[in-house]
C-alpha cells in the first residue's frame, strides 16, 4: 500500500514542478516582451523629441508650408499620445507620413538644405530611424517566442490556468508606409 501513495507522491511533485518551471518561463517570456516594448517606445519618444528641434529649423525657409508643420505637430502628439503597440503603430505610420512631406518639400529650400542644424537633425533622425527600426523587430521576436510558448503543448495548460495573454506585434498595416522614407537632402 505504500508503494502506491510514493508513486502517486512522486507523480504530483514532478507534476507540480513541471508546472511552476513552465510558469516561471512564460513570466521570463512575458517579461522578455515587457522589455521589448519599453525599448520601442525609447526610440519613439526619442524621435518624437527631434521633431520640435526640426520644426524650429525649418519654419523660418519654410514659412508658407504652415499645413504641413501643422501635420507634423499633431502627429507628434497623437505619437506621444499612443499607447500600446497597436496604437503606437498607428500613430508612428502617421508621423513617419508627415516627416516624410517634410522632406520631400525640403528639396525646394536650397539654404535649408545647407544649414548644418538640419543636416545634424537629418543624420539624427536617420540613426533614430534605424534604431526603431531594430527596436520593432526585437519586439516583434519576443512577441513570437512568447506567443508561440503561450500557444504550444504543455505550456498552454500552464498559460490557460495562470491567464496568460497573447501580445500584438508591432505591424505596419498601411501600405505606404512599409515604403522605405528618403532622408536624402542632396
Amino acid at each position: 500500500m505504500t508503494t502506491p501513495i510514493i508513486l502517486l507522491a512522486a507523480i504530483a511533485i514532478a507534476l507540480l514542478l513541471w508546472f511552476v518551471s513552465a510558469y516561471n518561463g512564460l513570466v521570463r517570456l512575458r517579461n522578455a516582451v515587457d522589455n521589448a516594448w519599453a525599448q520601442v517606445d525609447v526610440q519613439l519618444k526619442r524621435r518624437c523629441d527631434l521633431v520640435p528641434n526640426l520644426i524650429e529649423t525649418v519654419k523660418g525657409y519654410m514659412a508658407h508650408e504652415r499645413e504641413t508643420l501643422e501635420s507634423i505637430v499633431r502627429a507628434r502628439a497623437a505619437a506621444l499620445a499612443a499607447n500600446g503597440p497597436a496604437q503606437a503603430a498607428k500613430a508612428d505610420g502617421a508621423l513617419t507620413g508627415a516627416l516624410r512631406s517634410i522632406m520631400v518639400n525640403v528639396e525646394r529650400y536650397p539654404d535649408l538644405k545647407a544649414n548644418q542644424n538640419f543636416l545634424a537633425l537629418q543624420e539624427e533622425l536617420a540613426s533614430t530611424e534605424n534604431k526603431v527600426s531594430f527596436a520593432r523587430q526585437a519586439y516583434n521576436d519576443a512577441v513570437t517566442r512568447y506567443n508561440s510558448t503561450l500557444q504550444t503543448i504543455p505550456t498552454n495548460i500552464v498559460a490557460g490556468l495562470a491567464h496568460f495573454a497573447a501580445r500584438d506585434l508591432f505591424e505596419v498595416t498601411d501600405p505606404a508606409q512599409r515604403e522605405v522614407p528618403k532622408v536624402s537632402f542632396k
